[in-house]
């Protein structure tokens, strides 16, 4: 069996990315850009919020050790899905919450997973999530690529993503690569 694609935006990919590198059956994630108007757009240009692109990320994983809805849940937990284009202090259309669906499959189960929060009460304000078919996605400059791995001493880490490091331990340890 090859390997499966889920592709989120939820924020800052490099606060992102981090995440998903934690999980056993992923095998690679690459930060880039998806949902906008033109091709091959240079971050520069994204940030700016100059072409309707997210941060995003493309997560390849094997669904034999992790499924696409842990994924989800996952997703969810690591981000405040009720804030309309918005994560923290990064403010814009770029780091809208979104979910890029593949196929149909993957459609329904992000449905599935919003009503279960839903009906879990576990969000005061709605979930302001996006879920659009997955159209191009591209892949950011290299120096975005395993950014925190990369630079753990950045300011921006400490505060921002070490947070969502220490969520996901607490809420999935059992998804956690040891």
């Amino acid at each position: 069996m090859g390997l499966s694609k889920a592709v989120f935006a939820n924020g800052c990919f490099w606060c992102t990315e981090a995440v998903f590198l934690q999980l056993k059956g992923v095998e690679k994630v690459e930060s880039g850009f998806t949902g906008g108007k033109i091709k091959n757009p240079p971050y520069r240009e994204v940030v700016m919020g100059r072409t309707g692109h997210a941060e995003a990320i493309q997560i390849y994983f094997n669904e034999e050790q992790v499924s696409y809805k842990e994924l989800l849940y996952v997703f969810f937990t690591t981000h405040d899905p009720t804030t309309l284009n918005r994560q923290g202090y990064d403010v814009g259309t770029q780091y809208r919450s979104a979910i890029f669906y593949v196929d149909e499959k993957q459609k329904k189960d992000a449905l599935q997973v919003i009503e279960e929060i839903k009906q879990k009460k576990i969000f005061n304000n709605p979930i302001v999530t996006e879920i659009t078919k997955l159209s191009e996605f591209y892949v950011a400059e290299e120096e975005h690529q395993n950014f925190y791995n990369q630079n753990k001493e950045f300011r921006y880490c400490q505060l921002i993503i070490e947070p969502k490091l220490a969520t996901l331990k607490a809420e999935f340890q059992h998804l956690i690569v040891q």
